[in-house]
């Protein structure tokens, strides 16, 4: 099996004028959770749509779970899952009788199918009220079910389009940690679109942020953060003006900020590394100036988003 799961070459989907998917390479490591982040209207919806051989790419190729999707659409979605807009649910059966029904879609046989549907509702502690009517459940559990149905076939690959959105706060938080759960037990590659940051921190081991069709960066939460830098807190005593615009002249005025006080410096570094704070530590200590604390702050996946979408917006406008 190849070590990737999803492979795209200058994928690009154009709409009339519009390029909702604009010249996309992407590799998709198999076996991890990977986010697909985008404000609204980015082209996530479309890439999906794409990679599930529901769309023909305008120009590019993807080639996903080894199949190119426009020569081999039905193979990949035999061995995909997928949770679009919609649940896909029928809402005047059971639990259990919307399963068997999928079940039977995808030809597995009786014996079979009555355990994956047992092991699916346990893992998501639906099992008992698997006899329940959907239509009286709420947005939450029918979410869970629709993974379960997802899952029902043990596809090699899960694609879900903003699984929490509509959900509350608990509802949402129960939904990560069952997809976490079961990405782990299935050993399944997931592939999911989310416009919220704080989901994919804690669910993604890789994450690629695209706006206006384009891709803006990929890699691990930490690794973008990373490359984003972060702040460096030093509160000192003894610190004058004087010294203040001597530090802001030798390392930048946009990197050196004074604190409320005068007793604490705020350091804006891209990256900050050991080295580069050691300096500014040297720097204060030969102009007199003690340091009684040194502490690392490192910028959220929010801030990386956000500087990223409108480091974009600038150069699109230049």
């Amino acid at each position: 099996m190849s070590v990737y799961a999803i492979r795209t070459d200058h994928l690009t989907r154009t709409f009339n004028h519009l390029q909702a998917v604009d010249d996309l390479n992407l590799e998709v490591p198999a076996g991890v959770v990977f986010g697909f982040l985008g404000p609204n209207g980015a082209g996530k919806t479309t890439t999906l749509r794409l990679l599930l051989g529901l769309l023909q790419p305008t120009a590019g190729t993807a080639i996903v779970l080894g199949h190119d999707v426009r020569t081999r659409a039905d193979a990949i979605r035999a061995r995909c899952g997928a949770l679009l807009e919609h649940t896909g649910l029928y809402e005047r059966l059971s639990a259990e009788d919307n399963l068997d029904l999928f079940g039977r879609i995808n030809r597995l046989p009786a014996g079979e199918r009555r355990a994956r549907i047992r092991q699916l509702l346990t893992d998501l502690e639906l099992w008992e009220r698997r006899r329940e009517p959907v239509a009286t459940w709420s947005r939450g559990m029918k979410q869970k079910l629709a993974i379960a149905r997802a899952l029902l076939h043990r596809p090699a690959l899960l694609l879900v389009d903003e699984p929490t959105a509509g959900l509350d706060a608990l509802s949402a938080a129960a939904l990560r940690g069952d997809l976490a759960r079961l990405a782990h037990q299935e050993g399944i590659t997931i592939f999911l679109t989310t416009h919220n940051l704080s989901e994919a921190e804690k669910l993604c081991q890789q994450v690629a942020v695209i706006r206006a069709g384009r891709l803006l960066a990929v890699g691990s939460p930490q690794e973008l953060r990373r490359r984003r830098g972060g702040q460096v807190h030093l509160v000192v005593h003894g610190l004058t003006p004087g010294v203040l615009d001597g530090l802001r002249t030798t390392f930048g005025h946009e990197a050196v900020q004074s604190g409320p006080e005068d007793g604490h410096i705020l350091l804006h570094l891209a990256p900050p590394s050991p080295q580069s704070v050691t300096s500014v530590v040297t720097y204060l200590v030969h102009q007199g100036v003690a340091v009684e604390e040194v502490y690392h702050e490192q910028v959220s996946l929010e801030e990386v988003f956000l500087s990223l979408v409108q480091e974009n917006e600038h150069d699109a406008d230049a």
